[in-house]
């Protein structure tokens, strides 16, 4: 288990997110420009290592009803990745013409490899399809199907 001094030190490396000591020395980390009205991502971090991580709609984590994530047991790595996909979930999406190109109204999920390769899930006229940059890369009939495929390639939910 990390130690409290080892959690901040990961937790305060995310330059987005702004510090707020709360009452008995716990601390929260917000993130400002969140598009939700949730802003605080690190929730009640106590000197005994214990505290949460929001990850609302990350589908891999076993959440309270408040979208929360309990970190006392989470390894560096762990928390590293929680904390980068919950800011990256929050941001406002940038995105380049290329995607806009492709995205236009449509709502996106973005899919991640070990290799920083992405792709972006899009329902398009009933179907569900996986673009690679401006190239579509397949199409399935069921959000279920595409998810499965993309799993099964090495891709995580952005």
């Amino acid at each position: 288990m990390l130690t409290f001094n080892e959690k901040l030190a990961i937790i305060e490396s995310f330059p987005e997110l702004e510090r707020k000591d709360v009452s008995l020395k716990r601390v929260n980390f917000q993130l400002p420009n969140s598009i939700s009205d949730k802003k605080n991502i690190v929730y009640h971090l106590h000197p005994n290592g214990n505290g949460f991580v929001y990850a609302g709609d990350l589908a891999h984590y076993d959440t309270d009803e408040k979208g929360m994530v309990n970190i006392r047991d989470f390894s560096a790595e762990q928390l590293q990745t929680i904390l980068s996909e919950s800011i990256s979930e929050l941001l406002p999406k940038e995105h380049t013409t290329n995607d806009q190109a492709i995205i236009g109204d449509l709502d996106e999920e973005r899919w991640v490899d070990d290799e920083g390769n992405v792709l972006i899930l899009i329902n398009e006229n009933e179907t569900w399809n996986i673009y690679f940059g401006l190239n579509l890369d397949a199409t399935f009939d069921t959000y279920e199907e595409a998810h499965d495929f993309l799993r099964e390639e090495g891709f995580k939910q952005k």
